[in-house]
């Protein structure tokens, strides 16, 4: 340590470096404010003076001159700092990841830190701290399903196929229903959201009826046509295949892309087909719906308009699903057109408003 804070010489060029530093707004504030203590020394101040102003101690006045007297700019950076010795063994170690990855704790499904502690002879944190080092995590699990279509490869590169690179003059449409959107309602009244406090409701619910949902995404448009019906059947679906017939121009062809549903195979389907030969179907391989567009816009719908809501009747939920179907449409633009100005609604125009509105039937 100095005996006096006088004793800190600056050159030009050092001194040119610090004001450099202390102006800069690229540096952090405690580089900064190292440079200043070091101005300020070699004007001649004393550490208390540079304390005061400064609102540091003491000893970190005398500790950064002393580091600059010594090493200079350099000995203004952080030094690096020595590592915190491990506790556990590189064989303990090897035996918790063994454990974990090839063995289940007896009459449990997956190891827990407190079971692998107690089988390795370890503190629950430190178990913790290995798996988290190897990137473990035993208490979550996935699931998975493979498509064991024999003609997977085939149907796949044809669907993507049309994705990719639609036919000329042709339309390219992914066809989907959601069945059985139920309409819950709340047995006692919601507890509103309020500042530090969720939303609530309570665990228990009334069933007021179904609604099925069909739905075909265009993609080159990003549009949705839908159609809401109170079934799922053939019937329905060849309703929406002729709504789909009299919305788009007669000159162009349409190709379907679709799942594997009951539905959709039906006689009743397949005449129909016939009659309208401008379709034409492009299955999904076998347990791989997700291979299908419109999905995800299924998934946007559900998490907006249907899981948080209450109905107190079937028209509430298709006044709910018809609102955030135009709202979720006019948020997926075209390709082609500009910006659009944001749409909105209020809870009683999709049918969220007073109790005497929602209890009318259908």
């Amino acid at each position: 340590m100095p005996r006096s804070l006088r004793e800190v010489n600056v050159t030009p060029q050092q001194r040119k470096t610090l004001k450099s530093r202390q102006r800069s707004r690229s540096i952090s504030n405690g580089d900064a404010l190292r440079a200043r203590i070091v101005l300020l020394a070699a004007q001649g101040e004393s550490a208390r003076e540079i304390s005061e102003r400064l609102g540091i101690s003491v000893r970190s006045v005398y500790k950064w001159t002393r580091r600059f007297q010594e090493d200079g700019i350099e000995g203004l950076e952080d030094k690096s700092r020595s590592e915190r010795p491990r506790t556990v063994d590189a064989d303990k170690i090897f035996a918790v990841l063994q454990k974990t990855l090839t063995q289940i704790p007896l009459g449990c499904t997956n190891w827990s830190v407190r079971l692998m502690a107690d089988a390795v002879e370890l503190l629950p944190s430190q178990v913790h701290s290995i798996w988290q080092q190897a990137g473990i995590k035993p208490h979550r699990t996935g699931t998975f399903k493979i498509s064991r279509d024999p003609n997977f490869a085939n149907k796949l590169i044809n669907i993507v196929g049309l994705y990719m690179e639609p036919p000329d003059g042709a339309l390219v449409l992914s066809v989907d229903e959601k069945t059985q959107i139920q309409a819950f309602d709340s047995t006692q009244p919601m507890l509103p959201l309020k500042p530090r406090q969720f939303e609530r409701r309570t665990h228990d619910y009334k069933r007021h009826g179904t609604v099925s949902l069909y739905a075909a995404l265009d993609l080159r448009t990003r549009k949705v046509l839908t159609k809401l019906e109170k079934r799922h059947r053939a019937e329905e679906f060849i309703g929406f295949l002729e709504k789909i017939d009299r919305t788009h121009p007669r000159s162009l062809a349409i190709h379907v892309i679709l799942d594997n549903s009951s539905t959709h195979r039906t006689p009743e389907v397949k005449r129909w087909l016939a009659e309208h030969p401008r379709f034409q179907f492009h299955f999904t391989p076998t347990s791989a719906s997700w291979l299908n567009a419109v999905e995800t816009w299924f998934s946007t719908l559900e998490r907006r308009a249907v899981r948080r809501g209450p109905f107190c009747s079937v028209l509430a939920l298709r006044r709910a699903v018809h609102a955030s179907s135009t709202l979720t449409t006019a948020s997926t633009p075209s390709r082609s057109s500009g910006p659009r100005r944001p749409t909105t609604f209020s809870p009683r125009s999709i049918g969220l408003g007073k109790r005497s509105e929602c209890d009318r039937t259908l």
